[in-house]
């Protein structure tokens, strides 16, 4: 943990007991079962204390924030100002830091926006000096976010096949401009094609820039806007190494083109991978304007480069975000990315980013500001199967595969162990993982080899395989990997299984001394039952910082999805990889992230008075918690019942959120009362929000009555006796449905919970109109260890026959440790 002594007054009110959720060593759910986990460490902003050495005057980039209002008369422009104040805190390193280590005072992005400041390379002592400067409010060290990595339209059941569609009465999306922070763009792709589009809305004020690998001209009336920022990852790493990456927007890794075709892709015919997922693909909005920003790059996406680019897209002018990158979770007041998507919101704009590909542990789930909608990913009703065939005991085992080139035959083959297949002085365990040059091609040459999922990818694997001789490859979870499996266009043929499948594959090759295997490849199979299913790789809540705000929000498509993709990488991104294809199948939260931008973005076209929040508020509360089984969504990692902290309000069910009834709305004011209720400071508070003066006269009575879409409260057991715990939160519903209506409530109390209602019946008579409802809840203690939560799950629904708009409703019980003497 990094420096603490500012947090009583510029931080946390450390007094507070709201936060010691994921302070806890233990967490426990209702279901009985206690999982160890512990906080990863972040790093205060304030670095190094006075009297630093030569070592601590390494350079790393800084994100200043600077309050505008301060400026000197005698500067002219902030720029200037900027510079100066940089210039002010070198002195240290001018007189102490070798000659060789200089670095010229550059700037690298100022920021207006949704922030005001600049990013400069900076030494933790000159960042500390920097804090003490006049005008300025923070230094925030820079971090490194990593991507979360069309059927779905059918499969969500907007196809444009009915009048009533929300497809269609979005528009297709068009005019709204969604803004995408990614990797960039392949601009040739006939997902960005503008046949028939109206002009460019006169309010666009973005560009596409020219550059050797990127012009202007690559532009149209879909693909309206082409950026890129480099400054912070350049200033990290060095120059971008251009005969390996395009300095410019062009996407040379694809995962840019794959989500911006996900949110707003045209419908292109004949689609597919491959062969696999064959038939039209599109986009979520098909006539909805694209703006990419190109934030990410061969080691990461850099803070003060996405900034940049939130600061770029709300002055050109988007209406939705798109971000499918993330990290470790601090509070909201040192997160760049929560600042920044603050003042998005403020302007009206709708911002959803990806929720991570942490899963299945708890506490694991990122972006979780509530001004941001949070998204997990799920599966679709379609696979891709390739199955596992012994010899011997003719057991069968079904895996997914997309291997697209010559199969196996149908003679079974000798099958090996790669953990047995190791060279000379290589260990068997990272012979098990199939690591580069760990096989004995004596060993696997002409046979089918069995690998260990982990730390190397899943593709890399079969290229380290082909290149030792072998014939195919089977890739196992590991017991911690459970059943999830994502498919991969491997470069031999390949299956990945689950870890109950490995187990008892390595126990037959055990068992005898020529065991023998085939791989059947399936192709591509619709109607997968059950379906959707949490994913095993989606990152789990509960929300890290405010445990009193449920996240993720919702879940979406994210397995195995078909968009398109870039022409400078083969479909496994590797360097061997000589295939170009136009579109690939990938899978994570990046890839469900975009379609709730493309939905977002269609609510806006059809709705276009409502806010960021009222569409976020209708997403949620017209989601499914049921498969096409007709039981609750599974969980993929442990075959059972998910529950919220997984998939949140649930599956997203656009069609129904075009007509959600009631909205639980928001502004950026009833986040400040957020702010001020879960005992953030003044000074804190101002960093999110500079324009706050003070906490509102009538804030909220705790985090738990934001009027947020979904509900989480929590009970602080330590230091009561008492034998009932008892707390309530409030929530106001507006009607955007027929102006007389009445709206009768059902719930489902959480285990061992009682909930009442101040009214079980809500009579709106006119459009717009707000009304408020308070719930009371009470439960007995829980008997805890110190240390640890234990969670139950309910819900509650108000419907007036025709809409039902749900919520999720956890509660949480905490036990702390005991306080130091």
């Amino acid at each position: 943990m990094g420096e603490t002594r500012n947090w009583p007054q510029l931080g946390v009110n450390t007094s507070s007991s709201t936060s010691s959720l994921f302070q806890s060593v233990y967490y426990e759910i209702s279901i009985g079962f206690l999982i160890i986990c512990c906080l990863g460490s972040w790093e205060a902003a304030t670095a190094a204390a006075p009297g630093a050495t030569i070592s601590d005057l390494s350079l790393r980039t800084y994100i200043i924030q600077m309050s505008p209002s301060e400026k000197p008369a005698v500067f002219t422009t902030h720029l200037s100002w900027y510079e100066s104040t940089v210039y002010s805190v070198r002195g240290l390193r001018q007189s102490q830091l070798p000659a060789e280590n200089e670095e010229h005072n550059e700037i690298l992005h100022t920021y207006s926006t949704v922030f005001s400041g600049f990013a400069a390379r900076l030494s933790a002592a000159e960042a500390e000096a920097m804090e003490l400067r006049p005008g300025v409010l923070k230094a925030y060290p820079e971090q490194v976010r990593q991507l979360h990595t069309t059927y779905t339209p059918k499969f969500l059941g907007v196809d444009g096949t009915s009048v009533t569609d929300l497809t269609v009465e979005g528009k297709y999306g068009q005019d709204v401009i969604i803004g995408v922070l990614d990797t960039g763009v392949w601009p040739e792709r006939e997902s960005f094609y503008d046949q028939d589009m109206e002009p460019i809305p006169a309010r666009w004020k973005g560009k596409c820039v020219d550059e050797p690998t990127f012009n202007s001209s690559n532009c149209n009336k879909k693909l309206i806007g082409a950026k890129y920022f480099s400054k912070g990852y350049e200033a990290a790493t060095g120059p971008v190494n251009t005969s390996a990456e395009y300095l410019s927007p062009r996407d040379d890794e694809g995962h840019g083109t794959h989500t911006a075709s996900t949110a707003g892709g045209r419908l292109v015919n004949d689609a597919s991978l491959l062969g696999f997922a064959p038939g039209a693909a599109r986009g979520m909005a098909p006539k909805a304007r694209l703006a990419v920003y190109k934030v990410c790059w061969a080691s990461g996406c850099f803070d003060s480069d996405i900034l940049a680019a939130f600061d770029a897209a709300v002055v050109d002018g988007v209406d939705v975000i798109s971000l499918s990158v993330g990290g470790g979770v601090v509070p909201y007041f040192l997160d760049p990315i929560a600042i920044g998507t603050f003042s998005a919101m403020k302007k009206g704009i709708f911002i959803s980013c990806s929720a991570g590909n942490s899963g299945p542990g708890p506490l694991t789930v990122t972006n979780v500001a509530p001004w941001i909608t949070t998204v997990a990913a799920s599966t679709v009703d379609r696979s891709f199967p390739a199955t596992v065939k012994l010899g011997g005991t003719g057991d069968s085992f079904q895996g997914t595969s997309l291997y697209s080139g010559p199969d196996l035959g149908k003679n079974l083959l000798p099958l090996v162990y790669a953990g047995k297949s190791n060279k000379a002085g290589v260990s068997p365990g990272s012979a098990s993982l199939c690591l580069d040059g760990t096989l004995d091609p004596a060993k696997v040459k002409g046979k089918i080899v069995l690998c260990d999922r982990g730390t190397n990818a899943r593709v890399a694997k079969g290229q380290v395989v082909k290149a030792a001789g072998a014939l195919g490859m089977i890739l196992t979870n590991l017991p911690v990997d459970g059943a999830g499996l994502v498919a991969d266009s491997h470069v031999l043929p390949a299956t990945a299984v689950g870890a109950a499948a490995g187990i008892k594959i390595k126990a037959y090759i055990n068992s005898t001394s020529q065991p023998m295997a085939i791989i059947e490849f399936g192709g591509t199979v619709y109607g997968v039952k059950p379906a959707p299913v949490l994913s095993s790789f989606s990152s789990r809540g509960p929300n890290p910082e405010t445990p009193q705000i449920l996240k993720p929000d919702i879940t979406a498509p994210g397995v195995n999805i078909l968009a398109a993709w870039t022409g400078a990488a083969g479909p496994t991104g590797l360097d061997g990889d000589d295939r170009r294809v136009d579109f690939n199948i990938i899978s994570g939260t990046s890839m469900s992230c975009p379609h709730i931008s493309g939905i977002a973005a269609l609510l806006r076209a059809a709705r276009p008075g409502w806010s960021p929040a009222a569409i976020k508020s209708a997403i949620m509360t017209s989601a499914y918690l049921k498969d096409n089984t007709g039981n609750i969504l599974t969980d993929e990692a442990t075959g059972n019942m998910s529950n919220p902290f997984a998939y949140g309000a649930g599956h997203v069910d656009p069609q129904k959120a075009l007509d959600p009834g009631l909205v639980y709305d928001l502004g950026s004011e009833d986040y400040v009362r957020f702010l001020c209720s879960a005992n953030y400071s003044l000074g804190a508070i101002k960093l999110i929000d500079p324009s706050v003066t003070a906490c509102p006269s009538a804030p909220l009575g705790s985090p738990s009555d934001l009027n947020y879409p979904s509900v989480s409260v929590l009970f602080d057991q330590t230091g009561t006796s008492s034998a009932f715990l008892g707390t309530s939160f409030t929530r106001t519903l507006t009607n955007v449905g027929p102006a007389k209506s009445s709206y009768s409530v059902t719930w489902v109390a959480p285990k061992g919970v009682k909930l009442s209602f101040s009214a079980s019946v809500l009579e709106f008579t006119q459009v717009n109109e707000k009304l408020s409802f308070t719930v009371t809840v009470s439960a007995a203690p829980v008997r805890l260890p110190p240390g640890s939560v234990q969670s139950a799950f309910g819900y509650m629904s108000w419907s007036d026959g025709v809409h039902a708009v749900g919520s999720p409703i956890v509660v949480n019980w905490q036990q702390s440790f005991p306080a130091a003497q």
